[in-house]
């Protein structure tokens, strides 16, 4: 996804001291290891381990929530996408900060108050629990699969860098080492463990952000516009284009048009993501869970605009020649400046966060498939809800333990992709596949059964169909100086949907398969819904309500 191509074979070139860059993870890794143990030790129920009992005050929770969806590709991919693309990379910033008003208008009490573990609990309230939650569950793991391998292949090309190697043994040595660490996060600690890496994490990554932009702005004065043409003057190839659309969105209708379709996944899909809605049931009232999302809004609004002087700092500081040789290509533009900036000391620590990054977001996600596997298949598909708690939480850990494995292999096959846009692909498949879901069930007084497993289905096998047949997975001409293609796949080419972004088709679809499939079913439950439409706006006895 990188708009210059590698021109010199500076991959293996040694940025930094690797001794002091990774000793610096190394020390991270073992001071949140010790918080994890001591914050979550001892045995855990389901709700502890799940929810962190729901403990959590709003403003802990907003930090966390920041913690948790300032992934890696807020702050490599984005980065490296403002360097090279300048504006059209600034886009991906606006559609993730956008996407939190929807989650804060429309989910964020209702799903408080209604659920209590997971997204299944929502979606299955009022319909068949079984084929429900099983849909749900489905769709739940191919969003966070999705999203996993965005952050496994982050910490592939960071490495890389920190250790100026290139080599693809390498690059999976350390995405199995992050994997390994992550399942370690989970099984100790849990949903308490996890939070509190994430807030420390949050409040590392938004500080040396903020320090890397003073220090950047400060080398021209404090004068936005002048770092904006020192990126220009430093771009030729892309000039004054780096300051207006279209530079990567805007070369012919295609582009155009697959640029909505990657707003209307990243706008929508936040209120879809299973590792966001989660986080909802760490707090005690939907009140807290609101004033999570409101902190959560601030924190990261404020982060975002940090990125786009990162960016363009690093296409002045740096160069697009440098970030695009560079290991992990655009991903590599915010440790490289960080490198420019303060030499071997700042780079150990902000790669170290992003580190921190990487290890906190994937431990996020591992809890909710974990969650998800243990609460909606194992005890409320396969063993009826009969399941016992201790059997439940037993469940989870091994779930997590393989979806620890699958996230590694994943990550060493996607490494050399954007983790932007990998982000990007798994909100399309949320907003396809569970958002439209989520606003009929809270909204929608009709919608039943049926309605609810075309939504889901249709919208995620649309989805993952189109991608697969997309330019992402094959099909886009080999780059001549680098010899290989952008896409996933090389030497081989089966796309037919001219779109990397399958959102602008599998969206819409989702949302007009719920409808059909609700009005051709008879099935409505009107006391079912009524007592559902009481407790989203109370949350009052939903606890008990699930216990059975």
């Amino acid at each position: 996804m990188s708009l210059l191509p590698a021109l010199t074979p500076v991959a293996a070139d040694q940025v930094g001291s690797p001794v002091l860059n990774i000793g610096i993870f190394a020390v991270f890794v073992l001071v949140t290891l010790g918080i994890v143990i001591k914050v979550a030790g001892g045995k855990k129920t389901a709700g502890q381990m799940y929810t962190g009992g729901s403990s959590f005050s709003g403003r802990q929770n907003g930090i966390a929530i920041a913690g948790d969806y300032l992934s890696a590709a807020s702050f490599l991919g984005i980065a490296g996408a403002i360097a090279l693309q300048g504006y059209d990379g600034f886009l991906y910033s606006i559609g993730f900060l956008v996407a939190w008003l929807v989650a804060l208008l429309l989910v964020a009490e209702l799903m408080r108050n209604t659920g209590r573990f997971t997204m299944a609990d929502v979606l299955s309230y009022r319909l068949r629990q079984r084929p429900v939650r099983m849909a749900a569950a489905t769709s739940v793991l191919a969003v966070s699969f999705f999203y996993l391998l965005a952050q496994m292949a982050g910490a592939g090309g960071l490495v890389s860098l920190l250790l100026g190697v290139d080599g693809a043994m390498a690059q999976n040595i350390v995405i199995a080492i992050v994997g390994v660490v992550m399942i370690a996060y989970v099984m100790i600690g849990g949903m308490k463990g996890t939070t509190w890496v994430q807030i420390i994490k949050a409040i590392l990554l938004i500080a040396a952000t903020a320090v890397m932009t003073f220090w950047v702005l400060g080398k021209y004065g404090l004068n936005l516009s002048s770092l904006m043409q020192a990126a220009i003057d430093n771009n030729p190839k892309a000039g004054e284009k780096l300051l207006e659309p279209g530079l990567k969105y805007g070369v012919n209708m295609t582009t155009k048009i697959d640029f909505i379709s990657l707003s209307l996944a990243l706008v929508l899909g936040t209120a879809g993501l299973p590792h966001v809605l989660q986080r909802f049931y760490t707090v005690p009232t939907s009140r807290q869970a609101r004033k999570s999302v409101e902190w959560a809004i601030w924190l990261i609004g404020g982060f975002y605009l940090l990125t786009l002087v990162i960016g363009y700092g690093a296409g002045a500081l740096v160069g697009p020649e440098r970030i695009a040789a560079a290991p992990g290509k655009a991903n590599a533009a915010a440790p490289l400046l960080a490198y420019e900036l303060g030499g071997s000391p700042l780079l150990g620590i902000v790669s170290g966060i992003a580190f921190a990054t990487i290890l906190a977001v994937v431990a996020g996600l591992t809890i909710t498939t974990s969650a998800t596997f243990a609460h909606d298949l194992y005890n409320q598909v396969f063993k009826r809800g009969q399941a016992t708690p201790e059997q439940e939480v037993k469940v989870a850990k091994y779930a997590a333990l393989g979806g620890g494995v699958i996230a590694i292999f994943g990550g060493m096959l996607a490494k050399d992709q954007n983790i932007a846009f990998l982000v990007a692909l798994a909100f399309a498949v949320a907003a396809s596949a569970n958002l439209p879901t989520i606003l009929y069930s809270l909204f929608w007084k009709r919608f039943n059964t049926r309605g609810a497993l075309w939504s889901i289905y249709g919208g995620l096998i649309s989805a993952i169909g189109l991608i697969f047949f997309s330019p992402v997975v094959s099909g886009k001409p080999v780059d001549p100086l680098t010899g290989k293609s952008p896409s996933m796949l090389q030497n081989v080419d089966f796309h037919w949907f001219p779109l990397d972004n399958p959102g602008l088709v599998s969206i819409p679809l989702g949302f007009l398969l719920g409808f059909i499939g609700t009005v051709t079913s008879k099935e409505f439950n009107r006391a079912k819904y009524a007592e559902m439409e009481v407790r989203s706006l109370t949350g009052h006895g939903v606890a008990e309500a699930l216990e059975h």
